[in-house]
């Protein structure tokens, strides 16, 4: 039975990743899981409506589910689907966070309780908002304060709240379909009235005052323009023939023709408003058909994208790992050999999902796995994974596998703050649009990255096993030095490789090969102290502790050249721009010093 215990747990992990995988239950009448596969265009990016109102939610509440007004969970397309079609309901529930005193102050809300308030609580001092965030506006960056940063980042949330808010119906819609077929017949009468009158011939002016009356009613509408729901009449017209609801009432000015996928929300919103969800359901499968007849390309991509929002790959891999790293923490305390091989097959099962994931993501966005800081982060600890395995694999001493869950976990965490900042797949700067050098020089320097987090890692357990453990044997010594040294050189091949093929990138791009660019030398400083490193190794100025040493700092140096370069917000690498993560950079930045003072203690303070 102990010889199968691994297995049964990889088994387990397997069928709960698996299960994963099936479709959501409904929890509505109406079909909301259908709703949320109809493609939309948001920021550029063809997505499934479930994205976007994920995404939506992210840079309101910082999560992707909402509380309704009776404080029950719902999924973000509910949310969705109530704010756009329902918002009387939607401005009751609590889904700003605001965590600033003052700016709760502003707002005459509550300084105490819960850190989520609905639109109806602070609607009377949006004005007093808006002046604040007016003033913030005239100060630079680098001299807002705390109080600044959230009065902006709350205008921006109540602008995005209120641009999906009039997606579709005006505030006071009561029955948007009827409203529509009015609107269609002022627009005929209108234009016939306004080209007799061109004419000098004789017209009905009421007619003229309908149309712009009927103007007037959905001037809200044509004003968002977030979401661009309505395809275009040409399927071969790509992209760029989507339009927002708002535009395509706009439009049908022109052609006195409004396009049948703007009756079909009409009646989408009809349909929930009055509470009609055989309608709703009705008309949502009838126009689901009409999609997939004329976009089939399209319709497949969001499909697959809603499987994967929904899956949610990375989440699963971060339980997996958590629970290998502390199978793996048990088994040095002791029943080391059955602990570390379940360990190991969990950490092999998280793997496989992270693998997954990336292959998930590069099939939907059509991409190399690296285009953007959080697919910089999961990368490079998936990089990192498949080192510490590998490792695990030959010596099979838990190191690696330490390695592999550690890392993996941290930097799916550190990914998983990051895609705080709203959608992880959007459309790359013009720059960046080029698959071979993203898979060819963004790829090679990433897994440079990862080589020299698993080097500092690996110092960082001769610390701790030297100083507080008697496990730190001189076979135990060599093993560590030799594996954290053959991983610096694959770190020095990759990091060197990378940073030439960049600047063979900038030559094609901007003109030079190198310009001293604040990534650029990020990308240097980690080559050169790789060489430093192996430079004293070779030449016997360091030792087995010295190499350690010099291993951990390494990490430092990676994490300024990963992470800190994107807080500077300069140079023409500036793509993602960040000042949250300073706090945690300067951390862990202290903590490899403390773990290098720690190996510097004389050798009657360590346990080995």
């Amino acid at each position: 039975m102990k010889g199968a215990i691994h297995w049964i747990a990889a088994g387990l992990a397997t069928a709960w990743v698996l299960l994963g995988l099936r479709q959501p239950e409904t929890r509505s009448e109406f079909d909301l899981e259908g709703f949320g596969r109809l493609p939309v265009i948001v920021n550029g990016r063809l997505q499934p409506m479930d994205s976007a109102a994920r995404n939506a939610l992210v840079m309101l509440r910082g999560k992707q589910t909402a509380m309704s007004e009776d404080r029950k969970r719902i999924s973000a397309i509910e949310w969705l689907v109530n704010l756009t079609m329902a918002p009387e309901q939607a401005d009751r529930m609590p889904v700003f966070r605001i965590d600033h005193p003052e700016v709760r102050s502003l707002l005459n809300l509550a300084a105490d309780g819960p850190n989520y308030f609905a639109f109806h609580e602070m609607s009377d001092r949006l004005d007093d908002l808006q002046r604040q965030a007016e003033n913030v506006q005239g100060i630079g960056p680098k001299d807002r304060t705390a109080f600044d940063r959230a009065v902006l980042k709350l205008q921006a949330a109540v602008v995005l709240y209120d641009r999906l808010k009039y997606s579709f119906q005006p505030g006071n819609s009561t029955n948007l379909l009827e409203e529509l077929k009015q609107y269609e017949r002022s627009i005929v009468e209108g234009i016939s009235a306004w080209r007799a009158r061109q004419r000098s011939a004789p017209h009905d002016e009421q007619q003229l005052d309908r149309l712009r009356d009927q103007l007037k009613y959905f001037e809200s509408v044509v004003a968002s323009d977030y979401l661009l729901v309505i395809p275009p009449q040409n399927p071969e017209a790509g992209l760029d023939g989507w339009q927002t609801f708002g535009a395509a009432l706009l439009g049908a000015l022109s052609n006195t023709n409004i396009p049948s996928a703007v009756s079909t929300y009409a009646a989408l919103v009809t349909a929930r408003k009055t509470n009609k969800p055989d309608d709703f359901n009705s008309a949502l499968r009838e126009y689901r058909g009409w999609l997939a007849n004329l976009f089939p390309a399209q319709v497949a991509r969001v499909n697959r994208e809603f499987i994967y929002r929904h899956w949610q790959p990375f989440l699963k891999s971060m339980v997996l790992y958590a629970c290998a790293l502390v199978l793996g923490f048990f088994s040095w305390l002791g029943w080391f050999k059955p602990l570390n091989r379940t360990a190991f097959g969990l950490a092999t099962v998280a793997f496989a999902v992270h693998t997954a994931g990336i292959i998930f993501r590069m099939i939907i966005e059509g991409r190399p796995p690296v285009t953007n800081l959080y697919s910089s982060a999961v990368f490079v600890g998936w990089g990192a994974a498949a080192l510490g395995l590998v490792l695990e694999r030959i010596q099979k001493d838990g190191v690696g596998l330490a390695l592999s869950t550690t890392i993996g976990l941290i930097t799916l965490i550190i990914a998983h703050n990051l895609a705080l900042g709203g959608d992880t797949m959007e459309a790359l700067r013009a720059v960046l649009d080029s698959n071979f050098w993203l898979a060819t020089h963004v790829i090679t320097i990433t897994l440079g990255y990862s080589a020299m987090f698993v080097a500092g890692f690996i110092g960082v357990i001769y610390v701790v096993r030297g100083a507080l453990t008697k496990s730190l044997n001189p076979d135990a010594r060599a093993r560590l030095s030799s594996m954290a040294y053959g991983t610096i050189c694959f770190a020095t091949l990759f990091s060197f490789l990378g940073t030439v093929l960049g600047g063979v990138w900038a030559d094609q791009s901007w003109g030079r090969f190198w310009g001293w660019d604040p990534k650029e030398n990020g990308a240097l400083l980690v080559v050169l102290w790789c060489a430093i490193i192996l430079h004293a190794r070779a030449a016997g100025m360091v030792r087995d502790r010295g190499l350690m040493n010099l291993a951990i700092f390494g990490n430092a140096v990676t994490s300024f050249s990963w992470f800190g370069v994107n807080m500077l917000g300069v140079g023409l690498h500036a793509y993602g721009f960040m000042d949250s993560a300073s706090f945690w950079l300067a951390i862990f930045v202290a903590l490899q010093l403390a773990f290098i003072g720690l190996n510097l203690l004389p050798n009657r303070y360590r346990a080995s």
